[in-house]
């Protein structure tokens, strides 16, 4: 909400270029404080004058015309103190309020004077304090979110090792030392977050080849999947290994130019989704083609689930939304936090790129196009 001069009017007209309020007759609001002490003021003028004009004509004593002079007076200013003083003992509850951590609370704006721009700006403050805490709070659940696959990931490898079921040779501990590496990304990427209220957020664009680097993100997803299951065996939970991944890729040598770590949040995510609405041994699809400008890249991600209501496509990607389809079809499953498909819209957003819910024939199906390099003027 935009609190300039295009986004709402303040106590000046569009006539006072310096913006400085009572500079003109036109800046002055005919229900704003000044109107009412000017009221006030001349309201006890002619009070005072009319009961002195009724004294000379009616013979009554001075004294009497003053007490009931200073009555009126005293009546009509406590009204017109009453009526400026009420709504400021609002606000300070109001603010006491917000001071506490309730952001709940709000003034009533039913003013045409300064004290209603006052409760105004307050209200807008709850808002964007109100705003600033849920962001803080998803931050949190982001992180929580993001954070959760490689480490399980990683406390899977090592115990395998630690209860001699796989052999600590090269390749355990090099599949161990990239879930490492990839917490350490993340561990970064919290650092870049810190740069979202500033608009500025580093993107490490590089030019990859597709196949092998969605290769290498499906591999991952199948690994994730079988350590989850073995972490979750014992509590008698599942998690879905039955669900086959597979990938399409054209043409084979395709390239793309974009931040490859924020593309695996897209993916990771859109598999992640995909998988839990999956029927028993479904089928997910990853597609990759390229795009209409040099370097660009158009992504699918297609189940064999119940799909999703169109009349639910509009919030698939909004924080901690799961839609009507609240049960995925894998035994046990749960249906996550609501926050994959937010933060792969995340992702593609910091790219200038695209992500929505497609039609199909079956299923659900998500694209995603990603701009790649700038066009060249001819």
């Amino acid at each position: 909400m935009s609190d300039g001069p295009a986004g709402r009017r303040g106590p000046w007209g569009p006539g006072d270029p310096k913006g400085v309020p009572g500079e003109s007759w036109g800046s002055v609001r005919p229900f704003s404080i000044k109107t009412k002490l000017g009221a006030l003021v001349v309201a006890s003028v002619l009070i005072t004058t009319g009961l002195s004009m009724i004294a000379v004509q009616t013979k009554t004593e001075i004294r009497f015309i003053t007490v009931f002079s200073m009555i009126a007076t005293l009546l009509i200013t406590q009204f017109v103190a009453h009526s400026l003083t009420a709504p400021l003992d609002e606000m300070n509850a109001v603010a006491r309020s917000i001071s506490h951590g309730d952001y709940t609370r709000r003034v009533r704006e039913n003013r045409r004077d300064e004290l209603g721009d006052l409760a105004e700006t307050i209200n807008r403050m709850a808002d964007d304090l109100e705003a600033q805490e849920q962001q803080r709070k998803e931050l949190v659940a982001n992180v929580s979110h993001e954070l959760r696959t490689p480490i399980a990931g990683l406390r899977a490898v090592l115990e395998n090792i630690v209860d001699g079921v796989s052999p600590a040779d090269p390749e355990t501990m090099r599949t161990a030392l990239k879930q490492t590496e990839r917490l350490g990304r993340l561990v970064e990427t919290l650092l870049d977050l810190s740069r979202l209220d500033n608009g500025v957020v580093p993107l490490k664009k590089r030019r990859f080849e597709v196949w092998p680097y969605l290769s290498g993100v499906l591999k991952e997803a199948n690994m994730v999947a079988s350590a989850r299951a073995g972490l979750s065996s014992g509590s008698g939970s599942h998690t879905r290994t039955d669900v086959h991944l597979h990938l399409d890729v054209t043409p084979p040598e395709l390239t793309a130019h974009a931040d490859p770590e924020r593309i695996h949040q897209v993916v990771a995510n859109l598999i992640d989704n995909a998988v839990k609405h999956s029927p028993p041994h479904g089928r997910v699809t990853v597609k990759a083609r390229r795009g209409p400008l040099p370097e660009s890249l158009e992504l699918e991600v297609l189940d064999e689930g119940p799909g999703i209501p169109r009349s639910e496509w509009h919030r698939v990607f909004e924080r901690f939304n799961r839609g009507n389809i609240t049960r995925p079809h894998g035994p046990g499953s749960d249906g996550g936090t609501g926050l994959g498909l937010a933060i792969a819209r995340w992702a593609v957003d910091l790219h200038g790129g695209g992500i929505g819910v497609a039609e199909s024939e079956r299923g659900c199906r998500i694209l995603v196009t990603l701009p790649g390099l700038p066009s060249l003027p001819s």
